[in-house]
């Protein structure tokens, strides 16, 4: 009869209460009206919608674990949909078969990503920064970290390290190479994987995301520092750094400069302590090295006349070669570049770096010095573990011998000598 069936349907559309195993539908959920007290209305398997007096409606599940009635908070609605409770009531009645209490897990949960949210990129990136200071890696090495560092924090130094991706790392990286650095970009890969490394460690992330962009990137051509290498070109170079008429201090940097044939950045850091004139030694830590390992070098007569003209100028002070805004900084990274612009020489015709190059080409072309002298005295790392292993000595001697020898090689050169190649039969006496 019409009777019955209008009776069926109002039973249908009426709200449950809270216990019953009635389906809520979602007209019921969105026309539920308040009341003077809170009320609940009743869906399936314990999850249940409260309608508070001030019209708020919150998600919540009732359940049982370890013998204990709880409850768990899923939501408000509308943020929170009838389908949405319904899709958390499930995962959380498995956690429960699971024996876990779903409580507990949202807590434990919640406090993870506020964890993961204090530790961003940036926070553990200083924070790795910061061992390496400790580890007492170069000064150099340092700049360049956070000088790379400092590029990819506009895009990814907020976000939670746990939470960055692949693409938003190669986002960071394109941006670089679409300047042309493509080695900055090849090195900030490195850099930002050491990063990602360091958070696995600390427990703040479980992946090297830039580790999977290996091959991503474009590989930079690699490009030979510039450097005057034959015996006429040297002379030339000599006698113009003869004739360098800039700053005093400038001057004697850029005369030790072939002389002497270390890194750049080492020289313009040496500091006078470091100099023993008496010994004839100039002895640099691991931690102003390349390879970070203590280096010295064999000071020519020529290059201490050099030093003790030095020492009236900046002897009062920490660096041979300080900064001419600050005596408590050394010497600009560009300022031997330019004064070899100033003297005409372009960058594709010799750097500072050059001088090392330079000296390398020819000690070993003179054939009276053994080559691992002069990789000793370079500085260099050999690259093989079994020829280290066979090659721990110091050639010192045979460095000091050489290092003379050199400084005397620019004088001739210099005052345009000619220099005979030395001819040397089976029995040559090496280092002479």
């Amino acid at each position: 009869r019409p009777t019955d069936l209008l009776v069926f349907l109002l039973v249908l559309e009426r709200p449950g209460k809270a216990g019953t195993n009635t389906m809520l539908t979602h007209i019921q959920v969105a026309s539920a009206k308040p009341a003077a007290k809170p009320f609940n209305l009743a869906d399936a398997q314990g999850l249940v919608l409260t309608v508070k007096p001030n019209g708020s409606k919150l998600w919540r599940l009732n359940y049982r674990y370890l013998g204990r009635q709880k409850t768990l908070h899923l939501g408000p609605w509308p943020e929170v949909s009838l389908a949405d409770a319904r899709v958390r009531r499930d995962a959380a009645r498995r956690q429960v078969a699971a024996g876990l209490d779903p409580a507990q897990e949202k807590k434990r949960a919640r406090v993870t990503e506020k964890i993961a949210a204090a530790n961003t990129f940036k926070d553990v990136a200083e924070e790795w920064v910061a061992k390496c200071e400790r580890e007492e890696r170069a000064a150099i090495t340092l700049d360049k970290i956070r000088w790379l560092l400092g590029m990819a924090y506009p895009m990814i130094g907020s976000l939670p390290i746990s939470k960055i991706s692949p693409q938003e790392v190669l986002a960071v990286l394109r941006k670089v190479e679409a300047t042309g650095r493509y080695e900055s970009a090849r090195r900030m890969r490195s850099v930002l994987s050491r990063v990602f490394r360091y958070g696995i460690a600390t427990a703040r992330t479980d992946r090297d995301v830039a580790a999977d962009l290996r091959g991503a990137l474009i590989t930079p051509k690699v490009k030979h520092l510039a450097a005057i290498t034959t015996p006429r070109e040297v002379g030339g170079l000599m006698r113009a750094i003869e004739g360098y008429t800039g700053h005093g201090i400038t001057a004697i940097a850029l005369r030790l400069s072939p002389h002497l044939f270390v890194r750049p950045g080492e020289l313009r850091q040496a500091e006078w302590d470091e100099f023993d004139v008496d010994k004839a030694i100039w002895s640099l830590s691991a931690e102003k090295m390349k390879m970070r390992r203590p280096h010295r070098v064999p000071l020519s007569r020529q290059v201490l006349a050099m030093v003790e003209e030095l020492r009236p100028l900046t002897g009062d002070g920490r660096f041979l070669f300080p900064s001419f805004r600050s005596p408590r900084q050394c010497m600009s990274e560009n300022t031997i570049n330019a004064a070899l612009r100033r003297l005409g020489y372009g960058q594709e015709e010799m750097t500072a770096h050059g001088f090392r190059a330079m000296a390398a080409t020819l000690l070993n072309e003179m054939g009276i010095w053994n080559p691992d002298a002069i990789e000793k005295q370079l500085a260099h790392l050999d690259t093989s573990m079994v020829r280290r292993a066979y090659t721990r000595g110091e050639y010192w001697d045979e460095r000091v011998r050489m290092m003379q020898h050199w400084s005397d090689h620019l004088d001739q050169l210099r005052n345009g000598a000619k220099i005979l190649r030395p001819q040397f039969g089976k029995n040559r006496d090496r280092g002479t």
